[in-house]
């Protein structure tokens, strides 16, 4: 299977954009002498064998990427006092402030407080904790991958005027760093009202408790930088997941393709320190785990001294669980020091053809198999992104983790805005992805698909045509991946039915009803510019209804290639 990566370097200082190989050439209008200039230099780089990225060019960067195929993610730099006036760009910013564009669609009608999930938002019953969390759920375990630089804020402002809305959302947010690409970011997380007192600790301990509340059992904590604010975010986390609850748990994801050290000592040290916290998670046995991202960036030597430096230095011993962007290639040297393997996975539905076979061969190693599953991905500074299919990719991974016998599970990502990847409520979405994900959790944890005890529709869809071009000053544009599915212009009607029932639907100006059956249903239709709804009738009652209310239109400003999301079981749905 194809591994995706990404390169997160943005700890106190500019972004640095990533590389990726083999990356699609981006469409759109290009001046004619960059394009020379652009196929000059990609002739050399294949004659030398260089990976040579304009980003990088331009930031006179040449760091390698992974391996062939992968994409990288980035993000932002990281202050060190998100509240503190500052005169250049970053959260606490008092600089010019770019004008908002109208917004295309109404904000969520509420902000999220991070309560206990609504009576009726989910088709079925959430099973409670002691069924999720013992017996043999209790060795089916569920992670979502926790990336620091992306916390439910950034400055504790109303979301109307915050640094997401100034600077991530707006093309020329920043001082124009992200112009070239339409903006940093398409969606952001569910705003929070501003807090009193120590609002990043209390942020942090409402991220846990929406996922506690989803049946997850802990964060991968992608520890990306051994100092500054993304590491200072991580000791938040890992004292907001215990004081929450002690049975949620973090595992400790040292970021191979950030972290700055070449000494396995200095990582044993960093992993020694967050080992103390009682959030830390440890096998049965005392051992605590460690899945250190992209691992093959290190060899397995140099692995087995740090892991020897825990146990002679802190007395920490430890259960290696490598995550590889080409498990292929890498997985049989690991496998003398590992207790464990994963891959970050591919995120389209079509690109999951060797996620079988690859847990095959972890078991076969006698390692646990943590398999990754994912709803989209989509990566403005990259120009890239895959075809999700709707709800496709999520129901398609999910299926893999459950049928090929998974040990665990990894949610990628839990909060990546600049991948577009995230499950966490978020504002385009809502919960949406997250309450499908509550259902296939319940399944791979307990063994049993829950019961559909309330009709309930979840309906996704683009807000532009894949092959629109944007009018905006958006040089960048993403294309697909090689490897995955075509683009394609669909609205998904995905329902959840105690009953058979007819599902009518309004997409744009054309108006359908179709007929779907008791269980877990899929109807595509073609996207058209305007907004969709759907509702479930039965015996002449509409029993459910739910609406999409972010207008497709053919003349967008920018590219946004994510599929946005709503339920019917949500309050906070837009209407």
């Amino acid at each position: 299977m194809t591994a995706y990566g990404r390169s997160h370097r943005y700890e106190d200082g500019p972004e640095k954009p990533p590389s990726h190989r083999l990356r699609p050439r981006p469409r759109g209008k290009r001046p004619l002498l960059a394009l020379l200039v652009a196929c000059l230099l990609a002739g050399v780089c294949v004659a030398t064998g260089m990976v040579w990225d304009p980003f990088r060019a331009a930031a006179g960067q040449d760091r390698a990427g992974p391996g062939s195929g992968t994409p990288r993610s980035t993000g932002p730099s990281a202050p060190s006092d998100p509240t503190a006036p500052a005169t250049g760009p970053g959260p606490g910013s008092t600089g010019p402030v770019p004008s908002a564009p109208p917004p295309s669609a109404p904000v969520r009608g509420r902000a999220d407080d991070g309560g206990a999930r609504p009576a009726g938002a989910l088709p079925f019953d959430l099973p409670g904790p002691a069924a999720l969390r013992t017996g043999a759920a209790a060795g089916k375990l569920v992670f979502a991958h926790y990336f620091t630089p992306y916390p439910l804020s950034l400055d504790n402002a109303s979301a109307d005027s915050d640094y997401y809305t100034r600077n991530y959302l707006q093309p020329g947010g920043e001082n124009g760093k992200h112009e070239r690409y339409g903006g940093l970011l398409r969606d952001r997380p569910l705003p929070v009202a501003p807090k009193d007192g120590d609002w990043e600790y209390a942020n942090l301990r409402q991220e846990v408790r929406t996922a506690r509340g989803a049946g997850i059992d802990g964060f991968t904590l992608d520890l990306l930088s051994l100092t500054g604010k993304n590491r200072e975010r991580a000791d938040l986390l890992m004292r907001a997941a215990h004081d929450v609850d002690p049975a949620f748990k973090v595992m400790l994801m040292p970021d191979m393709t950030s972290l700055d050290t070449d000494d396995p000592a200095v990582l044993a040290d960093a992993l020694a320190a967050l080992a103390r916290y009682p959030a830390a998670h440890r096998l049965g046995d005392g051992r605590l785990v460690v899945s250190p991202f992209k691992a093959e960036e290190k060899s397995p030597a140099w692995w087995t001294r740090m892991t020897d430096t825990l146990r002679s230095r802190y007395g920490v011993r430890t259960a290696l669980v490598p995550l590889f962007l080409d498990f292929g290639a890498h997985h049989a040297a690991y496998a003398p020091i590992s207790y464990g393997f994963s891959e970050w996975g591919s995120r389209s539905y079509a690109g999951q053809e060797g996620a079988s076979a690859d847990a095959d061969r972890a078991h076969g190693l006698g390692k646990v198999w943590m398999q990754p599953v994912s709803v989209q991905d989509a990566r403005p500074n990259q120009g890239i992104y895959d075809e999700a299919g709707n709800t496709a990719t999520l129901r398609t991974t999910w299926s893999h983790a459950i049928d090929d016998g998974a040990d665990w599970v990894q949610l990628t990502t839990w909060n990546d805005y600049s991948e577009g990847s995230q499950f966490a409520p978020s504002l385009h979405n809502g919960y949406a992805y997250l309450d499908l994900t509550s259902y296939y959790l319940t399944r791979f944890k307990t063994g049993q698909w829950p019961r559909i005890v309330r009709d309930t529709l979840y309906l996704t869809s683009r807000t532009q045509f894949a092959a629109t071009d944007p009018t905006g000053g958006q040089s960048l544009l993403m294309s697909p991946r090689k490897g995955g599915a075509p683009p394609r212009d669909t609205v998904e009607v995905l329902s959840f039915l105690t009953e058979p029932a007819t599902v009518r639907t309004a997409v744009g100006a054309a108006r359908d009803e179709h007929a779907a059956p008791a269980g877990t249903h899929a109807r595509l239709l073609p996207l058209a510019p305007g907004t969709s709804s759907a509702e479930v009738v039965r015996d002449g009652r509409t029993l459910a209804s739910v609406e999409l209310p972010y207008r497709v239109d053919g003349t967008v400003a920018v590219q946004d290639l994510q599929y946005y999301a709503a339920s019917s079981g949500r309050e906070d749905a837009p209407r």
